[in-house]
């Protein structure tokens, strides 16, 4: 089959892909039914879950005031925005995921470098986050029923048998609706992202209330000096970016489904700079709320809806909460790893298979084990997502400031010796020289104590040594690209988009 548009191949052979790179789900999107809504609802599946939560409710308790939480969040989410409208761009034109996108910087084989990276982060999460969700329906499941308290007695490899149930029922319900396709995950966000929304003006309204209507946006219950405040105001983007630079790196797997450009910065607009903010904005007024109701900041929002009493509450309470870690789990930690492994051994794996290893994967590594040893978390996991920055500033720079968006996508797919991107025995080496000294300062910025007050600003450091380093690098290939033929089209259709 060819992979180019038929319009772009008169009078050339029909290109025949390499069955090493590629099958129905590697190849460009056959259909792009992806909507604005469906976008603006992926959003609210990554950002409605209780990491977000905790996270902006945590900055109260740092020091920050609930306006100052208000304006460094929204600038991350515009810088955040930004950077998915870029990577959102290269898949939209070209229709293609993450680790073929990766094709194109690293080199057909070399693609598996940053594809493999994205996929260990997305797995080792994957199986913390529904470990997080199940802890979060334990917590309802007793303050509702406590005669269940009897079942966390005993445990087996480190998780009670409560927290099995959970663990386990959760597990299944996400295996089910990932391994019916990227359309199943569509249809699943589109519930998911809006149905926390309820329970979250429903929980503002209640604590607003029992507060007396009145809470202080400008006081915070730990006061800091202005340096201080400074400095977590400006940590707080940097840690937001590092958040979402894991989704930003393959936001392409979403993007190349959309029908068009305008389609995916809208989605973008809607879900980021827009929907973003106000779900942090509502969790920090929320947890002031529970200071002046309560007396104490209460940041889990699973312990304070137990604070409401009502058995129905809580159990309503406990769906809407699983079923937002779920969205969250799919949306960034389930789909990437899928195209990932896919990518590795396309003629064996495919977009469900590859699903089925990464869930497999997530149980075998017994995540609550991992989230409860600091040394897992912040040196294994921190330190690979400290190397998320320069996989972003090395394709970034690449497509846009060397090949400035000529791509060739058939070649994507070709391992043939002097291909356009099969660079040297598959490895583009200047990729993989920008990258290994970029990811390893930013490593070590990340998790050596030393560095702890730049810590939150590893991923920028990451995106700029490594972008660079590859700019420098690549000065013939930028010298050349200007005259650069014309037939180097830049999507299956060959539509700049």
């Amino acid at each position: 089959m060819s992979l180019a548009d038929p319009a772009t191949a008169t009078g050339a052979a029909e290109f025949v892909p390499d069955p090493r790179l590629t099958n129905e789900d590697l190849a460009p999107a056959a259909e792009r039914k992806w909507k604005v809504f469906d976008l603006f609802a992926m959003w609210m599946s990554d950002v409605h879950n209780l990491g977000n939560y905790t996270f902006a409710a945590g900055l109260l308790v740092l020091g920050m005031n609930v306006w100052q939480i208000f304006t460094s969040l929204l600038v991350g989410f515009v810088l955040i925005f930004i950077g998915m409208n870029w990577m959102g761009k290269i898949g939209q034109r070209h229709g293609v995921p993450f680790p073929v996108v990766s094709r194109i910087s690293f080199g057909v084989w070399g693609a598996n470098i940053p594809a493999l990276i994205r996929a260990v982060i997305a797995i080792m999460w994957y199986g913390i986050q529904t470990y997080l969700a199940s802890v979060a329906v334990n917590v309802m499941l007793l303050a509702a029923w406590p005669g269940l308290e009897s079942w966390t007695h005993h445990s087996f490899l480190g998780l009670d048998a409560l927290g099995w149930i959970s663990f386990v029922s959760l597990w299944l319900v996400q295996a089910l609706i990932i391994t019916q396709g990227m359309e199943s995950v569509r249809k699943f966000q589109d519930f998911c992202g809006p149905a926390i929304w309820l329970v979250m003006i429903a929980l503002a309204v209640w604590v607003l209330a029992k507060a007396g209507w009145s809470i202080p946006l400008a006081s915070t219950p730990h006061p800091v000096s202005t340096g201080e405040q400074f400095r977590q105001w400006f940590g707080a983007i940097g840690l937001i970016l590092a958040t979402y630079g894991t989704l930003m790196l393959n936001f392409c797997d979403f993007s190349r489904f959309a029908p068009d450009y305008k389609t995916v910065k809208r989605g973008n607009f809607w879900g980021l700079p827009v929907n973003s903010t106000a779900f942090v904005i509502v969790s920090v007024i929320v947890t002031a709320g529970s200071i002046k109701a309560f007396g104490e900041a209460i940041t889990d929002p699973a312990l304070l809806v137990a604070k409401v009493g009502n058995t129905w509450v809580l159990v309503l309470a406990a769906f809407t909460f699983a079923v937002a870690t779920m969205g969250v789990n799919i949306v960034a930690n389930f789909v990437s790893p899928a195209y990932d492994l896919a990518n590795v051994w396309p003629q064996k794996i495919n977009f469900k298979v590859g699903g089925l290893i990464s869930t497999v994967a997530a149980l075998l590594v017994t995540p609550w084990n991992l989230y409860s040893n600091p040394n897992v978390v912040n040196y294994f996991l921190g330190g690979l997502g400290a190397f998320l920055g320069p996989l972003f500033g090395v394709i970034m720079v690449d497509y846009y400031l060397i090949k400035r968006g000529r791509i060739d996508v058939d070649q994507l797919f070709s391992a043939a010796p002097g291909s356009r991107y099969y660079y040297r025995k598959g490895i583009n080496p200047k990729a993989v020289w920008a990258f290994l000294p970029s990811a390893a300062v930013a490593g070590v910025f990340a998790l050596v104590k030393t560095f702890s007050d730049i810590a939150p600003y590893s991923w920028f450091i990451g995106v700029a040594l490594a972008a660079g380093l590859y700019y420098a690098l690549s000065g013939a290939e930028r010298a050349a690209a200007p005259a650069e033929s014309a037939d180097a089209v830049s999507g299956p259709a060959g539509a700049e988009g």
